[in-house]
């Protein structure tokens, strides 16, 4: 990646992006520059070689692509402390959830070219995935660097604007889905008669092997739990459970209640 990458707040989200771009030598530590209030994140950062400047607006003079990794109540105020901005230097790029390209530009000047993305929280380990939306003045030289970064931390689909909403549902909140589920079971295995901590490792495993075997077998979801599940027995009996008690559409519901709070939370 060339050019400078300057990251305004460095939180969770932040600081996996960083590792990821650093630990894949996508960047070198040198070429990003970071600015965050918070002491304890300031020296995480310098950890990593990486460079903390002393105000936004030093990222907004400095920085060929600009990361908001602000809070979303918190974006208008940090966006108007970067200054002065020159829209044909710098890209960039929000990870804020419910703030649009429109929104964004009213305040960088409607010529700024803005990547909205919803990352998840399995960027932490390096096994994100996220949705990127460029606004319509974005080169593709823009949106493969855009791609270039967040392929550093998991995997990217690019999508029109109004399917955010979608990805938010999707993979942005996918996470606490799979999480609840684990949850679930464990509690079911314990009322069993497991105990707590071999119920939560045996779920655990599941859950990752599952998952790495529909990632890598290149099968579909539905061919792998066909081959798992014999005609009279256990599988079966559980899904037919499931599916008795409205399962997909107790899903689905879920997906679109996320989906509906997202467009209400949009600006």
């Amino acid at each position: 990646m060339n050019g400078t990458l300057g990251m305004l707040g460095c939180g969770n989200m932040g600081s996996a992006i960083l590792r990821g771009l650093i630990d894949t030598a996508t960047m070198k530590p040198e070429q990003a520059r970071v600015f965050d209030p918070d002491q304890a994140r300031r020296e995480e950062v310098s950890a990593l070689g990486v460079a903390c400047v002393d105000s936004p607006a030093q990222l907004g003079r400095d920085c060929d692509v600009l990361i908001l990794a602000v809070k979303p109540q918190m974006m208008d105020q940090a966006v108007q402390a970067l200054g002065p901005i020159d829209p044909a230097k710098t890209l960039f790029v929000s990870i804020a959830a419910g703030i649009s390209i429109g929104h964004l530009q009213s305040l960088l000047g409607d010529k700024t070219r803005v990547v909205r993305v919803m990352p998840n929280t399995p960027a932490l380990v390096r096994a994100g995935a996220a949705g990127i939306a460029p606004s319509p003045n974005c080169t593709d030289e823009d949106i493969e660097r855009v791609r270039a970064i967040f392929e550093s931390v998991g995997i990217v689909e690019q999508v029109t604007e109004q399917a955010m909403d979608i990805v938010t549902a999707l993979s942005g909140s996918g996470p606490a889905y799979f999480f609840y589920l684990v949850e679930c079971m464990t509690e079911a295995a314990v009322h069993a008669g497991l105990s707590p901590d071999q119920a939560r490792r045996l779920a655990v495993q599941t859950l990752f092997g599952a998952g790495r075997l529909l990632a890598e077998s290149g099968e579909s979801a539905a061919t792998l739990r066909e081959r798992v599940t014999s005609k009279g027995g256990t599988t079966e009996a559980a899904l037919k459970t499931l599916a008795a008690l409205g399962f997909a559409e107790i899903v689905q519901a879920g997906v679109a209640a996320a989906a509906t709070r997202s467009k209400e939370l949009g600006r």
